[in-house]
């Protein structure tokens, strides 16, 4: 059912539809080297054939799982041969999975597609701005692919069933070819062996017509996800920035999408209690408490209860006061250590354990705190004298730190700083 023209292809309006960018550079036969960038089943393969056939160009196939050096020099031979033969032809290697190659091999093919010996398309699941070498990424256009709507997989399947000589050519029973289409989860390729799976029980079974039967046929499914990959980063940043907006149930939603994924839920404990010093801080001290015993909970109960724990810390975080004055404050504290050195400790803080330290001035002129009204001695300060007085920590109005914003500005006062 691989598409033969462009019109076949389902999905990619965004670069395939009247106007759009990579289907007006084919109509004017300007094919650029480029890389595809997407999920799995999404075509990047299918539209690579295809613009070897609009170009009329010989088509060369590498997979980066396999391939080396040697194999890319092999390839540039054949192009070289081509376009130097009685009938010159372009050259169009298209390299599977590029993001396997390493520097090296990126690198070898740097001075053919920069002198146009082959035009490239790779593909890739990753992200090129980090996969692959910046010389090479400048030199390609980059596409991205995205996952196929549910109605672009119908489309494909119920063509599929009604094509005898390329498809099954076998009538599903009704309902059957949306419920593929939901476990593909936009991954043409999966949707296809799906249908093939259904084909052969139904040739098998001709009664085996409910629903029930397909749903033990092909299983739960799996979401796309890619643990470590971009979809993993893609939702954990999702989830966490929904917490940080306070919307509990986009939280829980995302929640829900990186546990249906096969995220390890120890993961999401550690990065939801991230969330809590980070994003609420002391606005509400007791969303870290909450969190941490969300994880242990999880630890003694397991799955599924103990995912529920977590669930409530989430919804937790999301409807909490939020704050990142602390978060802030630290930051802006390192960063004035790194910018200002080691600076001497003022005298008067320093302990003098010993006579020598005494005699030399250590301690000098220190106030105990317990011993000044309401536990301070005004005017002392506690910074080396050249940084004088500054802010790094400036707690928000907001919850708990509402309260020890009004506590802090009350003690600055007495100690002489601004107000």
């Amino acid at each position: 059912m691989r598409p033969r023209t462009l019109d076949e292809v389902v999905g990619q309006a965004h670069l395939l539809g009247s106007g759009a960018p990579l289907r007006t550079l084919l109509e004017a036969g300007s094919v650029p080297s480029m890389v595809f960038w997407g999920p799995p089943g999404v075509g990047k393969t299918t539209l690579a054939r295809l613009i070897a056939g609009y170009t009329q160009a010989q088509f060369l196939t590498l997979s980066a799982v396999l391939a080396g050096v040697k194999d890319i020099r092999e390839a540039v031979a054949q192009a070289k041969a081509a376009a130097e033969g009685l009938a010159p032809q372009r050259t169009v290697l298209f390299i599977d999975e590029i993001h396997r190659f390493n520097k090296a091999q990126q690198d070898a093919l740097l001075p053919f597609v920069e002198d146009g010996t082959l035009t490239l398309i790779g593909a890739t699941t990753e992200n090129p701005s980090f996969e692959l070498n910046g010389a090479l990424l400048s030199r390609l256009r980059v596409f991205v692919l995205r996952a196929l709507e549910q109605s672009d997989i119908v489309d494909l399947l119920r063509r599929a069933c009604a094509d005898a000589q390329r498809g099954v050519g076998v009538e599903l029973p009704a309902g059957w070819i949306e419920r593929i289409a939901e476990a593909a989860d936009g991954d043409a390729r999966r949707s296809l062996v799906l249908l093939e799976t259904a084909a052969e029980l139904i040739r098998a079974q001709p009664q085996a017509d409910d629903l029930r039967t397909l749903e033990r046929l092909i299983g739960k499914g799996l979401r796309r996800f890619d643990k470590q990959g971009e979809h993993f980063y893609d939702q954990i940043s999702a989830l966490h920035k929904s917490v940080r907006g306070s919307d509990p149930d986009a939280a829980l939603y995302w929640y829900a999408r990186m546990l249906d994924g096969g995220c390890d839920p120890h993961y999401l404990a550690r990065r939801v209690l991230r969330m809590a010093i980070e994003d609420i801080g002391l606005a509400d001290p007791r969303a870290q408490e909450l969190c941490l015993a969300a994880w242990d909970s999880y630890q003694r109960l397991g799955s599924p209860e103990g995912e529920l724990a977590i669930a409530q810390a989430v919804v937790y975080l999301a409807c909490a006061p939020k704050s990142n004055a602390v978060y802030a404050g630290y930051n802006a504290a390192r960063a004035l250590v790194e910018r200002t050195g080691a600076l001497e400790v003022p005298m008067h803080l320093r302990n003098a354990p010993t006579k020598l330290m005494k005699d030399l001035g250590y301690g000098d002129g220190y106030r105990y705190d317990h011993d000044e009204p309401d536990a301070q001695a005004a005017g002392q300060r506690f910074l080396p004298e050249t940084l004088g007085e500054l802010r790094l920590y400036e707690p928000t109005a907001r919850g708990i730190e509402g309260r020890i914003a009004e506590r802090l500005a009350a003690l600055r006062q007495r100690r002489g700083g601004a107000s």
